[in-house]
């Protein structure tokens, strides 16, 4: 039966349901754990002979080796009649394949001496794999906008696709519904002392219908809601004996796409203008959004929130580089002008409740939209507006990447997106005293030494849609 959305002025169930709900099914995936396990690894058995971390050892060595070459140490693609010298800053192992018939592909980042970061498409040749030898090298986006999209053909193979042709499904966007499973899987790091570990737990929603099908841990859990009443998490006591144990939730999602939405009855609304440690009061933003305003007819909340929208897309640049990025920080946004989702959306709450409009952030990840199966890039963040009586969702990053989803995505929420948390410095009751989280969606060990956030693997697949054969063709 679909999955339709549910009365929205009552957006979150309550916690006391969840617990009931998670206990149940935690407690009946428990028995099914040793089996499910011995299946797992018949299965990662049989994999393939050249790995994702070849593929990666050999793209970091031909970067290395061709950077070597050049006066300045710097990797030289040639770009639009330009010869860009760029630096290696990562490697996108969720994007990393072997294609089959000896082809692999690899995607990494790259940035250029004034900042400018590229993301640089591979395609690599071998049977071996130590000898793996780059076939061609392609610039796919700049500073996180695409210069061209990918689209998946009947009998597999992909082909590119020029953006100005690329409909929504290519450029992240899914209408309607979407169904899913995800995979949130991790190592606890190597401890030499006691820690507690925090993990969210997603919650079912108006928009979001979620299944808890697998849970692994090395030792014993709690679930605790958050003092908002609005997150869930798993606390757990480890030491140096789980160092290096795997912690997995499985995840079966039902999402729908969303646009505004009514306030629960009992929700203040109002309490989403206090400043937060990295959104601050500051009379910097007050004077920035009063500038960003000053030449507008806009002459209530929601022609305002346009307004800083509009203001932050002209005013932030996508870049995953430098120091102070990532962390959800509107000064450094401010300071910086450029950032990731989080520097992005905490630049506009904080110009928004500079201006008495209520804002708050949400974070979890973003589902591919132009595949079915594989690794996810990390977590994905938006942000919510309150006005005429009304939450309005926002995604500035993505309509910074895609010019033309702009208008859609001031309202609109695609239904490929997966919520983890919301908010900014949680707090849960057992953490140590005085601490909070900047935002959860990431594990944190709590230490004598502070915070430790690690990035975990976020994996996703639609059942009954995914490619016999994903092979990347030749380029159009």
């Amino acid at each position: 039966m679909p999955f339709e959305p549910a009365n929205t002025s009552l957006m979150r169930p309550s916690f006391t349901k969840i617990l009931v709900f998670c206990g149940f099914v935690l407690q009946t995936l428990i028995a099914e754990t040793n089996s499910t396990q011995s299946a797992d690894a018949n299965e990662s058995g049989s994999g393939q002979a050249i790995s994702i971390q070849d593929i990666a050892a050999q793209i970091k060595a031909h970067i290395k080796a061709e950077s070597a070459r050049h006066e300045a140490g710097r990797f030289v693609v040639e770009h639009e009649g330009e010869s860009l010298e760029l630096k290696l800053i990562r490697v996108h192992m969720e994007y990393l394949a072997d294609l089959g018939d000896g082809v692999q592909f690899a995607c990494v980042d790259l940035v250029e001496a004034d900042g400018t970061v590229y993301d640089i498409d591979f395609f690599m040749a071998g049977d071996r794999p130590d000898a793996l030898k780059v076939t061609q090298t392609h610039v796919h986006k700049l500073d996180g906008q695409p210069l061209y999209a990918w689209e998946q053909a009947e009998d597999g193979t992909w082909g590119r696709v020029a953006m100005e042709r690329a409909e929504d499904q290519l450029l992240g966007v899914v209408r309607g519904q979407d169904h899913f499973e995800f995979t949130y899987r991790f190592e606890i790091p190597e401890l030499d002392a006691a820690a507690q570990l925090w993990v969210p737990l997603a919650q079912s929603d108006a928009f979001q219908k979620v299944r808890v099908a697998r849970l692994e841990t090395p030792t014993a859990w709690e679930l605790v809601e958050d003092r908002s009443g609005e997150n869930a998490a798993l606390s757990m006591r480890v030491g140096p004996e789980q160092s290096g144990q795997s912690v997995e939730i499985r995840y079966q999602v039902e999402r729908v796409e969303s646009g505004p939405y009514a306030k629960h009855p009992d929700e203040s609304p109002e309490r989403h203008l206090a400043a937060e440690s990295l959104v601050p009061a500051d009379p910097a933003f007050v004077k920035l959004a009063q500038e960003a305003l000053a030449e507008s007819s806009a002459n209530d909340d929601l022609m305002r929130a346009r307004e800083l929208y509009k203001h932050t897309l002209e005013t932030m640049r996508y870049a995953r580089y430098g120091d102070g990025w990532g962390e959800g920080n509107a000064v450094y946004a401010c300071d910086a002008r450029s950032g990731n989702c989080s520097d992005f959306h905490a630049y506009f709450i904080a110009l928004c409740r500079a201006v008495e409009i209520p804002a708050r952030f949400i974070i979890g990840a973003a589902i591919p939209s132009e595949r079915n199966e594989g690794g996810v890039d990390g977590y994905h963040c938006w942000a919510e507006f309150y006005a005429d009586g009304q939450w309005w969702p926002v995604d500035i990053s993505e309509a910074d990447k895609y010019d033309k989803l702009a208008d859609y995505y001031f309202g609109k929420k695609p239904a490929n997106r997966f919520e983890l948390s919301r908010g900014r410095d949680l707090v849960f009751d057992g953490m140590q005293a005085g601490q909070s989280f900047n935002f959860l969606v990431y594990p944190i060990l709590e230490t004598a030494d502070g915070q430790i956030s690690f990035r975990p693997v976020f994996e996703f697949e639609r059942p009954g849609r995914t490619a016999e054969s994903a092979e990347l063709g030749a380029l159009d």
